[in-house]
């Protein structure tokens, strides 16, 4: 019984980590949000060069600047099926951390960016188990912002340690 009693406070104290500013975008008809730290910058949809033999989530690479950074499309590489584009879609260039500690950028393709809000720990709640096999460790809580439910993800682990060191690597040969 002193388990049961125990775990609100160390969910309490997990949420309260999560406190802070999050940038919060669409994908379909439904809103994510992602560490204001994470994001680099938000640019409109560019020219995307392909590579061969990736995923199809991975759009190709795009010339930042000068710098080669790979672009996924969150939206398929969350499963969805329409991913017609619009003038809103954009691309939110994101740090991401890779499985060796090192960071690279990586652009990702969603539907549209909604805005920056700054997020209480009494707005975040622990994200619900579903139960069976199901993983949910990418996401790291649920915000109630203005009524409406979003996920906060945790973009280093959305994308994965392993996908990122492949595209980090193809980015590089591509240069």
């Amino acid at each position: 019984m002193t388990a049961d009693l125990a775990a609100p406070d160390q969910e309490t104290a997990a949420t309260a980590s999560l406190a802070g500013k999050y940038l919060t975008f669409t994908l379909q008809a439904e809103s994510y949000g992602i560490e204001v730290l994470k994001v680099r910058e938000i640019i409109r949809l560019a020219s995307i060069t392909a590579v061969p033999q990736m995923p199809a989530y991975v759009r190709g690479v795009i010339n930042l600047r000068g710098k080669i950074i790979p672009v996924i499309d969150l939206r398929l590489y969350f499963g969805f099926t329409d991913i017609t584009s619009t003038e809103l879609t954009c691309i939110i260039v994101v740090q991401v951390r890779l499985a060796d500690g090192k960071h690279t950028p990586m652009g990702l393709i969603v539907n549209g960016v909604e805005e920056v809000v700054n997020l209480a720990a009494s707005d975040i709640e622990a994200t619900p188990e579903f139960g069976m096999q199901i993983s949910t460790d990418y996401i790291l809580g649920m915000a109630k912002i203005k009524g409406a439910v979003k996920a906060l993800l945790d973009i280093d682990k959305v994308i994965g340690g392993d996908t990122v060191t492949r595209l980090a690597n193809t980015a590089s040969l591509t240069r």
